[in-house]
């Protein structure tokens, strides 16, 4: 046996109801899905959406509770270029892209690896970009207790790009600020740092 192994498990209960859904779903759109391509395709695209929605099952306060750290730390920690990858509550259809979280700690760091967690927890859930910061930057807020927290997300949306307005190139950008990262001056070397390349 390997080291390491990653493993996915899915309920079968669950999985075999969800798959039943799609089956039904491609068969109304005119679909065989007794030919060879899709044979298969009910069973993964349920497995899918289990996957992509799977932040439900998740906890973020716990995540952070369980790496915060005693530290005296109190300067600016910022975690940018995180990727993610979400679905919009409106179509079910992809948006992707980058967050920029940052806190000023006030007595407790969190390990770094943390802080993408709670992203992947709050993206993979069916979700508007908007409430997505929101969620993001009120779980660090009241978990950590900083001196403040800011973040900004930068995403494409496949509801626009596919359908609808059809706009390839669009990218929308929100943003949250809390405590000390409400002055102006805190605001602006923040937003420096994350459009600025350091390496």
């Amino acid at each position: 046996m390997a080291p390491y192994r990653h493993l996915e498990e899915y309920n079968i209960e669950i999985t075999d109801e969800v798959k039943s859904f799609y089956g039904r779903i491609l068969n109304e759109i005119g679909e065989d899905t007794e030919r060879e391509g899709l044979v298969k395709t009910p069973e993964r695209a349920a497995k899918a959406l289990l996957f992509l929605t799977q932040g439900y099952r998740q906890d973020a306060v716990n995540i952070l509770k369980g790496a915060m750290f005693k530290e005296s730390y109190s300067e600016m920690v910022i975690i940018k270029d995180i990727e993610l990858y979400s679905l919009c509550e409106h179509h079910m259809l992809p948006f992707f892209g980058k967050a920029h979280v940052a806190y000023i700690p006030d007595g407790h760091i969190v390990g770094l690896s943390k802080i993408p967690r709670v992203v992947d927890v709050f993206a993979r859930r069916l979700q508007v970009q908007e409430r997505l910061t929101d969620d993001i930057l009120e779980c660090i807020n009241q978990t950590l207790k900083p001196k403040g927290v800011a973040v900004v997300i930068e995403a494409s949306h496949m509801c626009m790009m596919m359908r609808g307005v059809q706009k390839q190139n669009s990218v929308t950008t929100t943003s949250g600020f809390r405590g000390q990262f409400e002055k102006i001056e805190t605001r602006n070397e923040f937003l420096k740092l994350i459009s600025s390349d350091l390496s």
